[in-house]
This record gives C-alpha cells, sequence and structure tokens, in this order.
C-alpha cells in the first residue's frame, strides 16, 4: 500500500534526480579554469543544484512529528531555554539559545527549520563540489537513505554532511581546513572526530606490509573486544548498558559494502593511479572492517556512515574510469538496481519505531 509519505519520498526522489541529469559540473570546471567570467553552463549548473536544494529542504524543514527523537529534541529545545543541563554538544546548545531569544518559548518549527537548510546546504554543496556526476551521486545519496535519515537525528546528520563536504579539502591536502571543519562539526556531534584518523588513513599509498598491518589490527578486534570497549566507554561512558549497546551489525551494510569491494577489486589497476579513487576505496574498506569486526562498538553503523558516504563520489568516479562503453553501462544498470532494490527495503523500514520517518506530516498542511 502506497501511503501519502511513501509516495512522497518516491517523488521527490524521482525529481531531483530528474532535475540533475542538467547538471554537468565537469564541463562547467573546465570552462570556468580557461574565462574569469560565469559561462551560461556554470550558471545552469547552479541554478538547477539550487531547485535540487530547495526540493530537498522545503520537505525537510516542513516536517513535524517526523524521525523517532523528533519530540525527544522538542522537550531538550524547551530545556535549553530554561537554562537546564542537556547531554548535547555546546555548539547545539548555543544555537538552540541563539534562535529562542528571538522565538517564543516551545517556538519548535523554526529551530527544526533551520537546521534541516544547514544540513542539506552543506549534503547538495558537497556533492555539486565533489562528484564527477552530480546525478548519479545525487542517485545513489537518496537511494542509500542519507537525505531521509536527515528527517532524524538532527545533530547527527548535519555532522554527516559537515564530513561529506570536507572530503574535498583532505583530497587537495588542505588539512588544515578540513581539520577547522570537522572540528566545529564535532561542536554538533562529537562522534564525527573519528574521520580525522580514518580520512587521513584514507590517503595512504598502503605497501602489502601496511595491508598486513590492517588485517593484523582487526584481528586484535576479534581477540580483544573489552579492551576496546574499556577505551571506548572512557569517552562515551553514557553509552555502555544503552539501547545501543547492542552488540549487532547490519547484515545490510555488510552486504552494501563487500560488494563494492569487490567491484572495486575488479579494476583495481584504475584505482592504483588516483587519489581520489585510492580515498574512497579505502574509506569503504575501512566501513567493512568496522561492521565485521567491530560489531561491540555502539552505534557502529554511524560510525560506519561517515566512511560509506564517500561511496557516492568513488562509484560514478570508478565507472568513468572504465573505458569499455558496454562494460561500463552493465556496471551502471547493475549498481543502479542494487541501490533500487536497497532503497525499497529502507523505505519498507521507515515505519519502525527506531526510525520512524514515516509516516510524513507537514506543518504547513496537516
Amino acid at each position: 500500500m502506497i501511503t501519502y509519505g511513501l509516495f512522497l519520498y518516491i517523488a521527490l526522489t524521482v525529481i531531483v534526480v530528474f532535475i540533475s541529469l542538467g547538471v554537468d559540473t565537469k564541463t562547467a570546471g573546465n570552462i570556468q579554469r580557461t574565462t574569469p567570467y560565469l559561462s551560461k553552463l556554470t550558471a545552469r549548473n547552479r541554478l538547477l543544484a539550487f531547485y535540487v536544494f530547495l526540493l530537498l529542504a522545503s520537505v525537510s524543514f516542513c516536517r513535524i512529528a517526523v524521525g523517532n527523537d523528533y519530540w525527544v529534541y522538542r522537550d531538550n529545545f524547551n530545556l535549553i531555554a530554561q537554562n537546564r543541563y542537556v547531554s548535547y554538544e555546546p555548539g547545539f546548545r548555543y544555537i538552540v539559545k541563539i534562535l529562542q531569544w528571538f522565538l517564543e518559548y516551545d517556538e519548535y518549527l523554526p529551530i527544526f527549520a533551520f537546521f534541516s537548510i544547514v544540513t542539506v546546504f552543506f549534503m547538495v554543496k558537497a556533492i555539486y563540489d565533489q562528484s564527477s556526476s552530480f546525478a548519479f551521486s545525487l542517485f545513489l545519496f537518496m537511494t542509500a537513505g542519507y537525505y531521509f535519515g536527515s528527517l532524524n537525528n538532527v545533530r547527527y546528520y548535519l555532522a554527516l554532511a559537515m564530513a561529506m563536504y570536507s572530503v574535498k579539502y583532505v583530497l587537495k591536502k588542505d588539512y588544515a581546513r578540513f581539520i577547522l571543519i570537522i572540528a566545529v562539526a564535532a561542536l554538533f556531534h562529537k562522534s564525527v572526530l573519528i574521520v580525522i584518523p580514518l580520512y587521513l588513513l584514507a590517503c595512504i599509498n598502503w605497501s602489502r606490509a601496511g595491508h598486513i598491518i590492517i588485517f593484523a589490527f582487526c584481528a586484535t578486534l576479534l581477540l580483544f573486544p573489552d579492551l576496546y570497549r574499556r577505551i571506548i566507554f572512557l569517552f562515551y561512558p553514557f553509552y555502555e548498558g544503552s539501547m545501543f549497546d547492542t552488540g549487532q551489525t547490519s547484515i545490510t551494510n555488510i552486504a552494501r559494502a563487500a560488494a563494492i569491494f569487490i567491484f572495486a577489486l575488479i579494476y583495481r589497476k584504475k584505482i592504483a593511479e588516483d587519489r581520489k579513487l585510492k580515498f574512497g576505496f579505502y574509506c569503504n574498506l575501512w566501513a567493512l572492517l568496522l561492521y565485521v569486526f567491530c560489531s561491540f562498538m555502539p552505534e557502529i553503523s554511524r560510525i560506519g556512515f561517515y566512511l560509506n558516504v564517500t561511496n557516492i563520489f568513488f562509484i560514478p568516479a570508478l565507472l568513468g574510469k572504465i573505458e569499455n562503453e558496454k562494460e561500463r553501462r552493465i556496471w551502471t544498470g547493475l549498481i543502479c538496481a542494487a541501490f533500487t532494490g536497497f532503497f525499497l527495503l529502507f523505505l519498507r523500514s521507515a515505519y519502525n519505531t527506531d526510525i520512524r520517518i514515516l509516516p510524513y506530516y507537514n506543518w504547513i498542511f496537516q
């Protein structure tokens, strides 16, 4: 049965991907490097990308009672207004406090709207700036559920969006700006700090000896999980024994990361020649290893998302390196089919109490 919310999510995905087909950032980038003026193609690209941003932001900031923690956030907004303790990072608390200074008590809709706009901006900007195929990356982004997940977990997805945006500075070796962006993101969700070592490790040219070290480290994860748990809970004591400390991992996430890993191995020679591809390959590998060996870690899926979100850049870039057109089309079709199937499974679970982004309600019509 297709409900209003389910139809809206599917229609939104189809519409924004269709609009994004008109965006050609690769050609526009080549033109822009040869002239100081804004070309017609660049202007069109920016306009279409703005339409994508507007549609995604609109669905996000018009929501009400969507997400399993929506009312928890609303209650905590009020606690912040009362100067009472809330276990949120200081950046989030201060921005909420500033916004509430302009609003009446319990005016939570504008606060959700503000964070929705900022989060979607960083997401769309990251894809526009970094992808070799804006439309394909946007398709992967939507069908993998990253956008729809942002309707829940406000602080985390803002941090994820900023991590996506920071990738371009890692690849440019502008490490100071990369660390600065992640430091700001940590003011909203401190788990994002994990990307500093993981993204930097993904930039290393790993030798065979390096790969042996990686898998030896994975062996220690199997042998000494209690030791690693004690280290984790030194920094996150509130996760121990919580609802997030389940010792479970997602089979779907493992299967997706493993499939991308196998696809990458087939074209490993092309990856070895490209810094951007190597970065994406190792980010996906780190995610796969975390899912397989670190089920003892609370919120392992969230840590994995910081890594496998880079697949939306990695997959189109690797496909673009395949010279044989027929071969490239076959892989493109298989990947599109796989992500569409994942999207349908994701939507099927969207009513679950631990996600609850369906049913969709908005404050304009309901």
